[in-house]
């Protein structure tokens, strides 16, 4: 029987090694989470967008950053309004839009190896309300306003890491994460008492507001992961403006005083590190109805946002039509 030269026994040697190594990396588990899971970070993801479907002031604005649960980066913004189209036609429209993100950190292992997964949820959210005012008093200064709202919603997700786990194995949990979306769709109403009285020498508008809006995922890339979260808020308004003694654009110049307290509660209660949020603002409101604009009234109104473990400052904008 013929030898093979040295050379070619060290060669197949070697080849056989590598094999040997390609099978062993092969028989390595799937990269999976550690210590959470994705479905419960769903609904949580819900949760937090149910901040946006529901019409709020004290959580139109809110950024919070190095929080105690090590997903220390949120951003939660909205714009919304209403309006109704005539003491006649008492219609009451109203719509907001909303942008959420959520910055946690997973950890994923495959037993040999463990790696952190920084991670990007973005949520967008659209509410409608279409309601009617039911007037309580004879001048129609307090009305008892149902309220029917629609919400829909996307979740994109986008691991913020290099290709690592392109060539990894990993399970659906990590597959969700990386470039995942989730649909979300909510049905549900509100209830407002609303109170508003205008002079000459001051406007004063007082509401008192209670939503529930259920939420629940569909389509997108999720394989498997569903969510669903309950938005329950319950919300006191109030704003007084008068005249400063100044005058602009041919039009008296208007101080506003604000207040509001949003008590949240379901889903929601907790979920930020918070049960309520109050807010206190003053500012001014400049009357543009002399000139041929399509707004009336504009305001800029400095806020400060406090409740449990969370305080700040805010600068808000707002316009009448």
């Amino acid at each position: 029987m013929s030898r093979l030269p040295g050379f070619y026994r060290f060669a197949l040697a070697g080849a056989w090694c590598a094999l040997s190594g390609a099978a062993s990396a092969q028989t390595l588990p799937d990269f999976h989470i550690v210590g959470t899971n994705v479905q419960k970070q769903a609904n949580s993801v819900l949760t937090l967008m149910s901040f946006a479907v529901v019409p709020d002031l004290a959580s139109s604005s809110l950024s919070i950053n190095a929080a105690a649960t090590d997903n220390p980066d949120i951003t939660l913004w909205q714009l919304g309004g209403g309006f109704t189209v005539s003491q006649s036609f008492p219609l009451y429209l109203e719509g907001s839009l909303g942008y959420n993100r959520y910055d946690p950190t997973f950890v994923a292992s495959n037993g040999a190896e463990t790696r952190k997964l920084p991670t990007r949820w973005n949520s967008f959210a659209g509410t409608v309300g279409i309601g009617w005012d039911f007037p309580l008093t004879a001048d129609k200064e307090l009305v008892f306003r149902p309220i029917f709202n629609a919400s829909l919603g996307r979740v994109t997700t986008d691991l913020s890491i290099a290709k690592f786990f392109v060539e990894q194995k990993t399970d659906r949990q990590i597959n969700f994460l990386d470039n995942g979306t989730m649909n979300a769709y909510g049905l549900g109403g509100s209830v407002m008492l609303d109170w508003e009285r205008h002079r000459e020498t001051y406007d004063a508008d007082l509401e008192l507001r209670y939503t529930n809006i259920y939420l629940r995922s569909f389509g997108g890339t999720t394989d498997g992961v569903q969510g669903s979260a309950t938005a329950q808020t319950a919300s006191l308004y109030a704003r007084w403006r008068a005249p400063t003694g100044l005058h602009a654009l041919d039009r008296p110049v208007r101080y506003v005083l604000e207040l509001s307290h949003s008590q949240y509660f379901g889903n929601q209660a907790g979920a930020l590190g918070f049960n309520n949020l109050t807010t206190v603002g003053t500012g001014l409101e400049l009357d543009t109805s002399a000139h041929e604009v399509f707004v009336t009234r504009i305001r800029a109104v400095l806020r400060y946002v406090f409740g449990n473990d969370v305080s700040g400052v805010s600068l808000g904008l707002a316009a009448s039509f």
